[in-house]
């Protein structure tokens, strides 16, 4: 059974997912790809793990760090799971590129890295707003480039508005 909660953010509301033991998933409303992968069987309310989350968000949106993740969990293929596993650790105020977590996890595809990523069912928490286009330019992003770019200012990421 997994469980949802809405959560009123400064860029829009996020649907949040978990189940009894850790987050499944992280969603800024109508973003590409929301709510991919929740089941269809879910109910609102929350939970310890929902808190928890809810805790990180605000801290991170306070502009600081939060200094812990919310326990993640996720059904995806091996390959998803190494890119996240790459995302989770670009440091806070970091960028890296499509190609340099491609080589890290021993792909040569940054496309296919891009696709992983885009499909990134933790938003925020699992930073695929900190990951740039080869030429450091501003890249796609599911939750909308504009969401992208505050996320990166918050950071106080330098950006270049080249996408």
């Amino acid at each position: 059974m997994e469980f949802t909660e809405k959560y009123m953010s400064p860029l829009g509301e996020i649907l949040i997912s978990c189940n009894e033991n850790a987050l499944t998933g992280l969603w800024f409303e109508g973003q590409k790809y929301f709510a991919e992968g929740l089941d269809n069987v879910n109910e609102e309310r929350p939970t310890p793990v929902s808190e928890r989350t809810k805790e990180w968000l605000d801290i991170y949106f306070s502009g600081r760090e939060p200094g812990f993740l919310p326990p993640l969990t996720s059904a995806e293929t091996e390959f998803r799971q190494k890119v996240r596993a790459a995302l989770l650790d670009i440091p806070y105020g970091k960028t890296v590129t499509y190609g340099e977590i491609a080589a890290k996890i021993g792909t040569k595809s940054a496309r296919a890295v891009g696709n992983a990523v885009a499909h990134n069912r933790i938003s925020v928490i699992v930073p695929c707003h900190r990951v740039f286009g080869a030429n450091g330019s501003l890249t796609g992003y599911a939750g909308g480039i504009d969401r992208k770019l505050k996320l990166c200012r918050l950071e106080k990421i330098s950006v270049m508005r080249s996408y």
